[in-house]
C-alpha cells in the first residue's frame, strides 16, 4: 500500500485517553483509519493490500487530529521499529497541540 506524505498532509493520533497536547515520542499517522484502530489499544492488528484494518481492541476511543504546523523534516520521523508500510507509523520529537475529532465506539 502506498502512503503519501507532504507537508500539506492532516495528522492524526488515536489515543483511549482524553488529551490537549501529544508529548514527545507519540505516535501520529496521516491514516485515519489506521490512527482510529490504534485508538481502540489492539494487541494485534493488522491490514491488506487495500487498506482494510482488522484488530482485536475493544477500548472507547478518541481520534484527534494534530492541530499545528508539522515540519516534516524536522518535527517527526519514521518510527524504527514499524512493521507497516513505509509512512505509516511516525514518531514526534516535539510536544503538539491536538484537536479531537471524533470519539469512536
Amino acid at each position: 500500500m502506498t502512503i503519501t506524505v507532504n507537508e500539506n498532509s492532516v495528522w492524526y493520533h488515536g489515543s483511549d485517553k482524553r488529551l490537549d497536547i501529544l508529548r514527545a515520542g507519540s505516535t501520529i499517522t496521516v491514516w485515519r483509519e489506521l490512527a482510529e484502530a490504534f485508538s481502540h489499544k489492539p494487541t494485534q492488528l493488522i491490514f491488506d493490500d487495500d487498506g482494510k484494518i482488522e484488530h482485536n481492541g475493544v477500548k472507547e476511543g478518541y481520534l484527534y487530529i494534530i492541530d499545528e504546523h508539522i515540519d516534516i523534516n524536522n518535527d517527526i520521523y519514521r518510527h524504527p521499529n514499524s512493521t507497516m508500510d513505509e509512512n505509516a507509523e511516525f514518531l514526534t520529537k516535539r510536544p503538539l497541540k491536538l484537536r479531537l475529532i471524533a470519539q469512536l465506539q
